[in-house]
Order: C-alpha cells, then sequence, then structure tokens
C-alpha cells in the first residue's frame, strides 16, 4: 500500500471526495457508540453475577478469626482478604491494608495524607513551595487529575518499550527534591500496555531521590488481566526489589478488584512496607470505622484462592480478545503502510494506543465525534489534557458490543485517514 506522503497532490484529492462520501454514509446512520472509557461490558460483568448468591440471610457471616462482619471494626480487612489479593499481587499478607471498591480512592487519600501531614514525619507537601511529580506518558488520566487537583506540577516522561524513559526518570528525582512521587502503571500500562522489563523495575528500585520522602506510587491495575492464557507478560514485584537495593519504604503498590470483580463493589488494597503502613494506619484509625467487611468476605468465599481468581480473568479474556483482535485487524487492513498512525499489540489491559500524525489527534477524535462515535479526549493521556505533539488517542475496546466495535472502528479509521490526507496537503503548499 503506497504511503500517503508519497502520493501527489491530485491523488490525494481524489482520495479525500471518495472517503468524504464514505463519511457522509457513516453520518447518515445516526450512530450514537462510545469508545471513550474502559468500563467492562455487560457481558463481562454477568461473569461475575455467581458471587450474589454467596451470601444470604441465612450465611454464617463471621470470618476466620470470629468476627461478625456485619460489624464495626477490623479497620485493615479481615485477614482471609488480605491473603487473597496479597497472593494477587505477590506480597505478604501482612504488607497489604484492605480498602473499599476504589484503588483510585487509596491513591486519592495517599497523596491527600501526604499533603495534609506529610510522609513518615517528613514535612507537609502543602506547607512547600513547590511539589512536582513524574507522569510517564501517554498515562493515565485519572492518576493525572490527582495530582492537577492538588496542585502539584507534572513532568512529562516518555515511555520506551521497557518502560519510562529510566535515564530521565533517574536524573530528575536524584536532583529535585521536590520531585515527591512518581505513576506508573507497570503491567498493561494505560494506554499502551507495555509491561516494564527487569531491569527497569530494578532501576526503580535502586532510585536515589534526592526527596526522603519520594514514592513510587505503582498502581497494579492489570495484574490478572491477561488476553491469552499461553502468551502472558510477567514482571518483578517491586516491594521485593526495593527492599533488596536498601530502599524499603520507597513504593506504594495500589490494587483492586474493580475489573475482576464489579467495578462498583469490588475491594481495593495498598501494600507498603512496616513503616509507611504504621503511617497510613494512623489516619484510617481517624477516617474510618472499616470498610465493607460483607463485600471482603463475598470476595473471599466466591474466588477462594488465587487460582480461582486466575480461571476467572480467563472468561473475561474470552470476551475481550476478540475485541481486541478486531479492532487491531482493521487497524492493520486499512492503515498499515500508509504511514498515518502506528500502534502497539498488547497482551493484556483494558486499550490500544493509536499514534496519529503530529497534530491530528484533536481533529481526529472531533470528526468520529460528528459522525456519533464518542472516543477519549486527545490530550487526554497527557498531564493537563495536553499533548505536545497532539497525536496520541486512546482506543478502548471493552464496551460496546462487537458489532458496535467494529462499526466504531471503521469509522475511526475513516476519520484518521481525512485528517491525514488534509494534514499532509497542507504540507504539500
Amino acid at each position: 500500500m503506497k504511503a500517503y506522503k508519497d502520493r501527489s497532490k491530485e491523488e490525494l484529492l481524489t482520495l479525500k471526495n471518495e472517503l468524504e462520501a464514505e463519511y457522509r454514509k457513516f453520518q447518515d446512520l445516526g450512530l450514537k457508540l462510545d469508545m471513550s472509557r474502559g468500563k467492562p461490558s455487560a457481558e463481562q460483568l454477568d461473569i461475575s453475577m455467581g458471587m450474589m448468591d454467596v451470601l444470604n440471610s441465612a450465611t454464617d457471616l463471621k470470618c476466620r478469626e470470629g468476627i461478625d462482619c456485619r460489624n464495626y471494626g477490623v479497620i485493615d480487612g479481615i485477614q482471609e482478604a488480605k491473603e487473597l489479593l496479597a497472593d494477587l499481587i505477590e506480597v505478604p499478607a501482612d504488607k497489604i491494608i484492605i480498602y473499599g471498591n476504589s484503588s483510585l480512592n487509596v491513591m486519592y487519600d495517599t497523596v491527600a495524607r501526604s499533603m495534609t501531614h506529610g510522609v513518615m514525619g517528613s514535612t507537609p507537601w502543602c506547607k512547600l513551595d513547590k511539589v512536582k511529580f513524574l507522569c510517564p506518558v501517554p498515562g493515565y488520566d485519572r492518576h493525572f487529575a490527582i495530582t492537577e487537583y492538588f496542585g502539584i506540577e507534572m513532568i512529562n516522561v516518555p515511555m520506551t518499550p521497557e518502560g519510562p524513559d529510566m535515564d530521565m526518570v533517574e536524573k530528575l528525582v536524584s536532583e529535585d527534591a521536590a520531585i515527591k512521587g512518581i505513576w506508573c502503571v507497570p503491567k498493561y500500562s494505560n494506554p499502551q500496555g507495555i509491561t516494564y522489563s527487569d531491569e527497569t523495575v530494578r532501576r526503580f528500585a535502586r532510585l536515589k531521590p534526592a526527596a526522603e520522602d519520594f514514592r513510587i506510587y505503582w498502581d497494579n491495575a492489570y495484574n490478572v488481566h491477561h488476553l491469552y492464557e499461553d502468551d502472558q507478560d510477567t514482571i518483578l514485584e517491586i516491594l521485593e526489589e526495593c527492599e533488596k537495593a536498601g530502599n524499603p519504604d520507597m513504593v506504594y503498590k495500589f490494587s483492586s478488584t474493580s475489573k475482576i470483580s464489579f467495578p462498583g463493589s469490588g475491594v481495593a488494597a495498598i501494600s507498603a512496607s512496616y513503616n509507611n503502613l504504621k503511617d497510613i494506619k494512623k489516619q484510617m484509625a481517624i477516617q474510618t470505622i472499616g470498610h465493607d467487611k460483607l463485600n471482603q468476605l463475598r470476595h473471599v468465599r466466591y474466588f477462594k484462592n488465587l487460582d480461582g481468581i486466575k480461571s476467572h480473568m480467563m472468561k473475561h479474556a474470552a470476551v475481550m480478545r476478540p475485541k481486541f483482535e478486531a479492532v487491531l485487524n482493521i487497524l492493520e487492513q486499512e492503515l498499515d503502510g500508509l504511514e498515518i498512525g502506528s500502534w502497539l499489540k498488547p497482551k493484556g489491559g483494558y486499550f490500544i494506543s493509536f499514534d496519529a500524525l503530529d497534530g491530528c489527534a484533536r481533529a481526529i477524535v472531533a470528526k468520529a465525534k460528528e459522525a456519533g462515535v464518542v472516543m477519549t479526549g486527545a490530550g487526554a493521556t497527557y498531564p493537563y489534557g495536553r499533548d505536545p505533539h497532539d497525536s496520541n488517542i486512546r482506543i478502548a475496546p471493552s464496551f460496546p458490543p462487537m458489532d458496535e466495535l467494529i462499526q466504531a472502528t471503521k469509522l475511526f479509521v475513516l476519520c484518521v485517514k481525512l485528517v491525514s490526507i488534509d494534514k499532509i496537503l497542507e504540507s504539500k503548499q
């Protein structure tokens, strides 16, 4: 297939007329499709419906330690829930605290606590002249929203196939005491689906930050969210590597069952060193009388153990895999060789990251919306919503039914072609 940039102006104008006619047909359909967020589909939610039958009015609602889960108490989570989530994220059960349904809430609390009360006795961030965070890009918009909300300055760090640019991370962290943290989605990253290499994890663990209260915010969102049973990424365990490197307190590891069971009523957790957990529990003793122990008990009795979770997630993979493959096949069939876009083929996670020609992402997203397909806003994968290249677009295949997903993806590639032609014609003037 001949690249667009190698075609004459006349060839491009002819092609543009043909594509515009096709685009008008899409507009006439009156579509209302949504590929904007990585929500599980109804089919995925149905996989967990058996969990609704685990507890009823006749069920023994005492946890293993004999505590009535209907009542107050057990601030940091029942023991069997700790063991289940600890196995899920490969940490010891005594280094984990169980929360409510959202790991995002735990991350927000962690930043808020650092702002108001500092980290393990350090100066509260609100009393400092400047607080900064490193943000691997493209990255997770909700991470960036938390730090922006608290007025924290965000610094872009480019992603590589191995993870964040560690030369840049090491330099910035070692030279600037105002840098207090870095956001990470280390496995099947949002949105690219990249898994950090062993060397990247070890370099994180060996960081020598200028700030004593610097922390790695390690969001283990997609730990078991594989697309394939026989081809799965693995990653070194960061807490263990930090201990080996003599930096046991440098990481907060977040996780949840949000996209495993029910997003609206999952179980979240934070894992960290004993010193960090002691610091966190001081706030929790004031903040809550305990999270939903009945939900914790329900998860434990439904999944039973890590094997139960893994088996459950293969059912999710059976739903997700065809959707990812459908999108990737359309991208390959329609765009391969045209040199107007690039994308990665993730082995897991929830997104496909597409990079258009520089200066085209916003126009592509707007054009898709005009024809009835809502995409994630261009720029969302960068702090402050500002993609310096205006090129990255996050595709979320999970939520739409397959027929709608295929239709939306075909419209998307049509918009990519039309906007790219305009960009190339502009350069030929």
